[in-house]
């Protein structure tokens, strides 16, 4: 057994995990670390970025750029041309971000699964909001981002964004570990909930990103004004912004979690499934005829 490996298994028990991850000043931590990843020093940067590689799948391959000038640069990168291909077929939803495909399916009479025997009101995620009967019977997908992916998410299909609103919260850990501990998880973490109304169509889809734990920020390219995080209330935006299928949205700066919610009639694509790996760009959701 190599080192990493090691102490890799060491790491990933649950309690320890869970501790490390959870059991800190997490508001303390994610503030330290938004601060310190942005330091725009090689040895700090080249230091961070090796530990980074030694406890998670880094993989740069893909990446836009080869040089970084901070931890954060290389977060928030951006991939080489048609790294990510879109599937452009009009009846399908694609996958907005990189992710590993949570719970999904339909949701029951205003509620969701967060893991099994966990569920949360989809009220409470909105914020209150009316959206909750819009998606009372239809269909969602949890995409979880983890640290080593790319971090930059993109609209689903051609939509228009008509609001966001930043709901201020905590910062617990979003990994399966947490979700199977704490309930309605992502009801408590701060987040933003993006309307959307598909192009053609105007049918509703909702797309909110939950921050996590050493999560400094939810970025959305088309806001002047960013969210804020010390923000501990519920904040809207109005927007009236037109997307194309695969325009960037936003960034994470850092791994989190996107929550994909569609009304009755949608589908799953075949092969979104728990646990099954998901790019920008492939098929997620059927949007019903």
């Amino acid at each position: 057994m190599t080192l990493r490996s090691a102490i890799m298994k060491i790491v990933q028990q649950e309690d320890l995990n869970f501790l490390v991850t959870n059991r800190i000043p997490r508001r303390l931590a994610t503030r330290f670390v938004g601060w310190f990843s942005k330091i725009e020093n090689p040895l700090v940067r080249d230091v961070s970025i090796g530990c980074w590689r030694f406890f998670a799948d880094l993989d740069l391959s893909d990446a836009r750029e080869t040089r970084f000038r901070s931890m954060h640069d290389c977060f928030t990168r951006r991939l080489k041309e048609d790294a990510r291909p879109i599937d452009m077929d009009p009846g399908i939803l694609v996958s907005p971000c990189d992710a590993i495909v949570g719970a999904a399916g339909r949701v029951e009479d205003g509620q969701v699964l967060q893991v099994k025997g966990f569920r949360y009101a989809l009220d409470e995620l909105f914020g209150g909001d009316d959206l909750a009967a819009v998606f009372r019977d239809g269909c969602y997908v949890t995409l979880r981002l983890k640290s080593s992916m790319y971090h930059r998410f993109h609209a689903p299909h051609d939509c228009r964004v008509g609001s966001v609103t930043h709901i201020g919260g905590d910062t617990w850990n979003v990994n399966p570990i947490a979700l199977s501990r704490v309930e309605r998880l992502f009801c408590k973490n701060e987040r933003a909930v993006i309307r959307t109304t598909l192009t053609e169509s105007g049918q509703a889809v909702t797309l909110v990103a939950v921050a996590a734990i050493l999560v400094a920020g939810i970025r959305l390219r088309f806001l002047a004004i960013p969210l804020d995080r010390r923000d501990t209330g519920r904040r809207q935006f109005p927007c009236d912004v037109s997307l194309y299928k695969g325009e960037e949205i936003g960034w994470f700066e850092h791994g989190s979690t996107i929550l994909v919610f569609a009304p009755a009639g949608f589908r799953l694509c075949d092969g979104v499934t728990q646990g099954a790996m998901i790019r920008v760009g492939q098929p997620l959701m059927r949007i019903p005829a």
